[in-house]
C-alpha cells in the first residue's frame, strides 16, 4: 500500500463507469477495487478494510441507499455517494444514513478527485487521541462513538469535524456557512439534516435540545460547560 495513496471500493452497475473512473484513480495512485452491486460490496467489506467507498445510489438489486443504511452503522469507512442529478430527496437520506459527501452524476473526474482528497484528508487529520464527558454523555472522537445513557452511537467523519470543532470552541455559535467550509458544503438544508442527525445521538430528548442548541438567524451552538 506504500505506492498508493488510499484502497477505494467502487460500487456502480454500469461497466462503463466503473472501468473509467478506476482507470483515472489508478494514474492518480489510488488502489482501486469494484464491484457490481450491493450485495457483491457486501462480501467484500467483510473481508477487506477499505478507506473509502464510492456507492451508486440507483442499482438493480439492492440499492445503494439499503446498503449504506445496511452497514455504516457498523464501519467507520467514509462513503461518496454517487447520485442522478436533480434528484436532491436522495442526496438528503444519503447525508441521514451517514454519507461523508455526495457527487451527482455527470461529473466530471478532476472533480471526484477532488472531493476523495477532501474526505480522505479530513479523515487523516482527525485522528484525535481525546474523550470528551458532560453529564451523561461520553463522546470519544477517536474512536468515533458516543455514549449516552448506556447506548452507543457511531458517528461518521463529517460529523466528527463539527464535533470537533464544536468541543473547541463550547459556547461559540457556529454559521451555517462557517459549518459549511468546515465541511466542503454548502447545502444549507444538508447541514440542517447533520446536525439534526447529531441531536438525536447526543440529547435526550432532541426535540428540546439541552447541548446542541439552534440560534435561530445564527446557527448552531454546543454547550458542554
Amino acid at each position: 500500500m506504500d505506492k498508493f495513496i488510499a484502497h477505494i471500493l467502487l460500487v456502480d452497475d454500469d461497466e462503463g463507469i466503473r472501468s473509467l473512473v478506476k482507470k483515472y484513480l489508478n494514474e492518480k495512485k489510488y488502489l482501486v477495487t469494484t464491484s457490481i452491486s450491493a450485495e457483491d460490496a457486501s462480501e467484500k467489506i467483510k473481508v477487506i478494510k477499505f478507506d473509502l467507498i464510492i456507492l451508486d445510489i440507483m442499482m438493480p438489486g439492492k440499492s445503494g441507499l439499503e446498503f449504506l443504511n445496511e452497514y455504516k452503522k457498523d464501519i467507520n469507512t467514509p462513503v461518496l455517494l454517487l447520485t442522478a442529478k436533480g434528484e436532491p430527496s436522495e442526496r438528503i437520506e444519503g447525508l441521514e444514513m451517514g454519507a461523508d459527501d455526495y457527487l451527482p452524476k455527470p461529473f466530471e473526474p478532476k472533480e471526484l478527485d477532488l472531493r476523495i482528497k477532501n474526505i480522505i484528508n479530513k479523515t487523516k487529520q482527525n485522528i484525535i487521541k481525546r474523550i470528551i464527558e458532560f453529564q451523561n454523555i461520553r463522546i470519544d472522537l477517536n474512536k468515533q462513538i458516543i455514549l449516552q445513557n448506556n447506548l452507543e452511537y457511531k458517528i461518521n467523519n463529517t460529523e466528527k469535524i463539527i464535533l470537533k470543532e464544536m468541543i473547541n470552541n463550547p459556547g461559540k455559535i457556529f454559521a451555517r456557512e462557517e459549518i459549511g467550509r468546515l465541511i466542503n458544503l454548502n447545502k444549507e438544508r444538508s447541514i440542517d439534516v447533520i446536525i439534526t442527525r447529531l441531536r438525536k445521538k447526543i440529547e435526550i430528548n432532541p426535540k428540546n435540545p439541552k447541548f446542541l442548541q439552534t440560534i435561530r438567524g445564527s446557527g448552531y451552538v454546543l454547550w458542554i460547560e
